[in-house]
């Protein structure tokens, strides 16, 4: 029988830290299972993120609670993935908001992604039987958006392809600070499984140039100061190419999945194999950088048979 993926065994509750980064904004971590962010306005609140499953969104809630009494008004999605959209129903929001790009793909693969992440992962989907289905934006936009609460600006742009071809950014400028959901990690690795390789260094400039002074990364630590923001930004980058350059060599001789793989892991073991789910999004970071190597431009749709196919290939 198959090795089990890494993630079907980690069931350890983590840790949730809650952390001010800003004047009313907030970093929901938990030692790097996926990260919420908060933002608080003149008269309401905005989360970022809203975790798999209403069980857990509750978690957030909870903290939202202990800093403020003030209504949830808004939910932004950086993403379509089922592990930051799911729990959406448990805000009461009245206003849930994707980028153009984001909502398509829950349209034509949310479904599906919903099912594969359950099986990999399942530690994260806690309450899932809470769950009352895909999550659909009432709200979306195509480059740029502005939300007011209050007197305080939130503008969300899309920056460039990443972790996903819709993924969009929160900047606070009243505090010159930032939620950038997968774009950035913290001692976290990168899954790339639906990302793009090729353009994700040039969005990561994108990031760096507003020269922001916290970011909310996507998973790991609140990111506190230039340095660490800085740190971060660079250390994703190279997790990125890191990933993606042995397996470019190895497509253009034209070598197997297996053959990328274990170059992948002769890089990237030595530098990040204590991160953070790295056994987890290895396989489906590998699988989907040789797909881009050889051209593939829109990632393939991950369904629960897929991810099992491919893992007896890297397996054999």
């Amino acid at each position: 029988m198959a090795k089990a993926f890494a993630s079907q065994g980690d069931l350890t509750e983590k840790k949730i830290t809650f952390d001010e980064i800003g004047d009313g904004l907030y970093a929901f971590t938990a030692e790097g299972d996926p990260n919420s962010g908060v933002i608080i306005g003149d008269d309401s609140v905005m989360i970022v993120e809203a975790q798999a499953t209403p069980r857990l969104a509750n978690k957030v809630i909870e903290c939202v609670r202990s800093v403020t009494d003030k209504p949830i008004s808004h939910v932004v999605l950086t993403h379509y993935h089922a592990v930051r959209v799911l729990g959406a129903s448990a805000y009461g929001a009245n206003q849930i908001i994707m980028g153009d790009t984001a909502r398509a793909m829950v349209v034509e693969r949310g479904k599906e992604d919903w099912d594969s992440e359950f099986q990999r992962f399942p530690r994260l989907f806690e309450g899932h039987e809470s769950i009352p289905g895909l999550t659909y934006p009432t709200t979306t936009f195509s480059d740029d958006m502005t939300v007011y609460l209050g007197n305080r600006r939130v503008e969300l742009m899309h920056l460039g392809r990443a972790h996903t071809a819709g993924d969009i950014v929160i900047h606070v400028p009243d505090q010159n600070v930032m939620f950038t959901g997968d774009i950035v990690e913290y001692h976290s690795a990168c899954y790339c499984g639906d990302g793009h390789f090729s353009d994700w260094g040039d969005t990561l400039d994108n990031i760096a140039y507003f020269d922001v002074d916290a970011i909310a990364p996507g998973r790991g630590d609140a990111l506190v100061g230039k340095e660490m923001v800085n740190a971060a930004i660079e250390n994703t980058r190279d997790f990125v190419e890191s990933t993606y350059r042995p397996v470019q060599k190895i497509a253009a001789r034209g070598g197997s999945l297996k053959e990328a793989w274990d170059a992948v892991r002769a890089e990237c073991d030595p530098k990040f194999a204590d991160y953070a789910i790295y056994e987890h999004c290895l396989p489906f970071n590998v699988a989907r950088a040789y797909d881009e190597a050889r051209g593939i431009d829109t990632p393939r749709i991950w369904t629960a048979e897929r991810d099992l196919e491919m893992w007896a290939q890297l397996q054999g």
